[in-house]
C-alpha cells in the first residue's frame, strides 16, 4: 500500500502562510510526540525562511517518556528547545508564553530601551493534520474557538485569535507534504491519524501498529498480562 494524502487546499495554506509571513514575529511549530521526526513536515523550512521558531512535542502524553526526554536531547543538539507539553489535558500556556519571547528578548528589549511599548507577539501556529493546533490555540485562549476534531483535516482556513492582551495566534490547516519518500513516514502518520481515514487499508495500518508494538513493548504487554490487567 502507498500513501499519499495532499488534497487542494493544503497547497491554498501553504500560499496564505507565506503571505502572512511579514506580519509573523514568532512560529510555533507542534510536533506529535509519538513520532517526532515522521510528523515534521520537511517543507516548513523552506515556508517559513528565517522566522524564529518554537518547537512542541505535542501529545506527550500518549508518548514513553523515556524515549521522549531521548527527542528533547536531539532536537537540543540542532539549536532547538523542543518541550513536550499536552495541550489537551496539561497546562502549557505559561510555559508556552515564556518560551515563546525567548527568540525574541533582543528586540523585545531594543523596544524597551527606546520608549517603546511592545505590541502583542503575533505567532503562525503550524504543522501537520490533526497535531493538535486547534486544541492548543483553545487551551491558550481560554475558551473554545477553534474548530477541533479527531479526525485530520477539520481547519481548512486561518484565524487569528487573541490570547489575552499579550498574544495574537494564527491558526492555519494542518499541512502534509507532496510525496512520502520513505513509506514508513505514510505508515506512522496513517498510524497517529494524521491521514484521512478513507483513503487508507485500516487492516494494514493496525498490522503495522501491533509490530511495533509487538517489537519495542513486549515486555510491557507480558508485565501487564501476568498482573491480571489483560482481558481476553
Amino acid at each position: 500500500m502507498t500513501i499519499q494524502w495532499f488534497p487542494g487546499h493544503m497547497t491554498r495554506a501553504r500560499r496564505q502562510i507565506q503571505e502572512k509571513l511579514k506580519l509573523i514575529d514568532l512560529a510555533i511549530e507542534l510536533l506529535d510526540a509519538r513520532i517526532p521526526l515522521s510528523s515534521r513536515n520537511p517543507m516548513i523550512d523552506e515556508i517559513l525562511e528565517n522566522k524564529p521558531r518554537l518547537v512542541l512535542l505535542n501529545k506527550s502524553d500518549l508518548a514513553d517518556p523515556e524515549v521522549t526526554r531521548q527527542w528533547v536531547d536531539y532536537f537540543a543538539e540542532q539549536g532547538l528547545r523542543a518541550p513536550p507539553i499536552d495541550a489537551a489535558g496539561g497546562n502549557p500556556v505559561k510555559e508556552i508564553m515564556t518560551r515563546s519571547r525567548e527568540p525574541l528578548s533582543a528586540k523585545i528589549e531594543a523596544q524597551i530601551r527606546k520608549g517603546m511599548k511592545p505590541r502583542a507577539l503575533r505567532a503562525l501556529i503550524v504543522g501537520i493534520p490533526n497535531v493538535g493546533k486547534s486544541t492548543l490555540i483553545n487551551r491558550m485562549a481560554g475558551r473554545k474557538i477553534a474548530l477541533t476534531g479527531d479526525k485530520p483535516g477539520v481547519t481548512k482556513g486561518q484565524q487569528w485569535i487573541k490570547v489575552g492582551t499579550e498574544m495574537e495566534l494564527l491558526d492555519t490547516p494542518g499541512i502534509l507534504w507532496p510525496k512520502f519518500e520513505d513509506q514508513q513516514v505514510g505508515l506512522r502518520l496513517a498510524a497517529t491519524g494524521a491521514i484521512k481515514e478513507e483513503i487508507l487499508h485500516p487492516e494494514e495500518i493496525a498490522l503495522f501498529a501491533l509490530r511495533y508494538l509487538a517489537g519495542h513493548y513486549s515486555r510491557r504487554g507480558e508485565r501487564t498480562v501476568r498482573r491480571g490487567r489483560c482481558a481476553g
